[in-house]
């Protein structure tokens, strides 16, 4: 994770934004689709962490690889996840994830507008 990233995380309230991870796997333009692309990412959260709320500009799909975490969503209701679930996040969605003891490990496919930023955050 960049510097400036992990400054941006302990801004934002990120409690060891250090033992955070991110890293885009793959990023590529989907063939046949106009303007469209899809990036395949892998995030670590430490335990006792919440990530800032954002949003992404386009839908996101979430395997949980190891651990669990909690996915709070605007307007509704707290969903838990565990190794082995899969989750949705629609489209400009506000949302965030929270661990308790244990952290997580998530494989993410997001599918958003071509160039667009992958994330924007929000108070």
């Amino acid at each position: 994770m960049a510097k400036s990233s992990i400054a941006a995380l302990a801004e934002a309230g990120v409690t060891n934004p250090s033992q955070m991870m991110f890293a885009d796997l793959l990023t590529k333009q989907l063939e046949g689709v106009e303007n469209t692309e899809v990036v395949v990412s892998i995030t670590t959260v430490p335990p006792n962490t919440t990530l800032p709320k954002h949003w992404h500009p386009g839908e996101e799909f979430a395997y949980v690889l190891e651990g669990s975490l909690t996915l709070w969503q605007e307007g509704k209701p707290d969903e838990h996840y565990k190794k082995g679930d899969v989750g949705l996040v629609p489209l400009k969605q506000v949302h965030t994830v929270s661990t308790q003891e244990e952290g997580t490990t998530v494989l993410v496919f997001r599918v958003h507008e071509l160039g667009q930023p992958g994330r924007t955050l929000v108070e």
